[in-house]
């Protein structure tokens, strides 16, 4: 295993790990194991990279025999094929320290409200006012999109997003042939978390859904609006007393996480050079997932355009902390140039 390669991505969760339990000790607050609405990370992901793994190498084995008979034998050939150690390692590690990352992201995002006093949410609405001739933003879309079908639409999406992260994560842990390009993505991601809560307590904002509801309350009620209504009564729960409860409340608005791990996703695809119906569909989510954070009122336009800033360092960070500074520079790898199933791992 390259300590180059895994290095960045041990330290950051090592780091997130002390400061989110030194902020607990000094503040005397609670440490949870975080769940998300898709259930929880710990169970979920794990999940989806056996389904990965099935996809990956049982196909392979089917392959190589004519009926059932020795398609067992043939499975554990394609594993010791496909997964050697650099492999194991990488699904041990990438999955390891990003969870930890993760787990110590969302506790000093709960954190928040009780570690940070004041609010910048008038400040970024006047900003998002200016860049908009002194409309709103996302009143501006309800009237261009309609309050009915593009309601349940964008929820789809935000919603989507909370599938995409796992999903992304076992495509680069398992369908990758590239340790490094499976790590870049990895710690890419890691540094998204890292910048999004500093970033969270730089500037403090609860977003325009709980800052103006006034403007969303003529929206269709669709998962979106019930979830939004859960997090605000998990906020009030944990803030009234947090260590009477096992939740954490996840309301922080600057930066968009949901538009920097997107722009992530859709840099590094680029640079790797994957397919380029899957180039596509990454630009057209990240647009998606812009619209829907705006004019559901999850977010700002500032919000976004700080989620765009963190999601290109995160990208070019980790580039230089896996050793692909190479393919940024060339933008696209000679992967480009491959067929479509080697780039994902034939």
């Amino acid at each position: 295993m390259h300590n180059r390669t895994y290095g960045l991505s041990v330290a950051m969760a090592a780091g997130m790990a002390f400061v989110a339990v030194l902020v607990s000790l000094v503040y005397d607050l609670p440490l949870h194991d975080p769940d998300s609405v898709a259930g929880p990370t710990y169970l979920r992901l794990p999940a989806i990279i056996a389904i990965c793994f099935l996809t990956d190498v049982l196909p392979r084995a089917v392959r190589r025999v004519r009926g059932v008979n020795g398609l067992a034998t043939a499975f554990v050939a394609v594993v010791r094929e496909r997964w050697d150690r650099s492999r194991v390692q990488l699904v041990v590690v990438g999955l390891g320290s990003w969870y930890v990352t993760y787990v110590a992201f969302r506790n000093l995002k709960s954190m928040l409200p009780l570690v940070r006093d004041g609010l910048w949410d008038s400040t970024f609405a006047d900003l998002d006012k200016a860049l908009t001739l002194g409309h709103d933003p996302a009143a501006l879309l309800h009237d261009l999109l309609g309050r009915g079908f593009a309601a349940h639409l964008m929820s789809f999406v935000y919603i989507a997003w909370l599938v995409f992260i796992p999903i992304s994560l076992a495509a680069a842990l398992v369908w990758t042939r590239d340790v490094r390009r499976g790590m870049w993505y990895i710690t890419a991601v890691g540094v998204d978390w890292v910048l999004g809560v500093t970033v969270y307590y730089l500037f403090p904002t609860l977003g325009p859904i709980y800052a103006e509801p006034w403007v969303f309350a003529g929206l269709a009620e669709t998962p979106n609006s019930r979830l939004a209504a859960l997090m605000l009564d998990e906020r009030a729960e944990v803030i009234a007393d947090p260590a009477a409860t096992d939740i954490v409340q996840n309301i922080a608005a600057f930066a968009s996480l949901h538009v920097a791990i997107t722009v992530t996703a859709v840099l590094i695809a680029e640079r790797v050079g994957l397919a380029a119906w899957m180039r596509r569909g990454l630009w057209a989510f990240l647009g998606l997932t812009v619209l829907a954070t705006v004019y559901l009122g999850w977010h700002y336009l500032m919000d976004a355009f700080g989620g765009f800033i963190i999601g290109a360092i995160a990208m070019y960070v980790a580039a230089i902390a896996t050793g692909n500074t190479e393919r940024v520079r060339r933008r696209r790898s000679v992967v480009e140039r491959e067929p479509v199933a080697s780039q994902v791992g034939t």
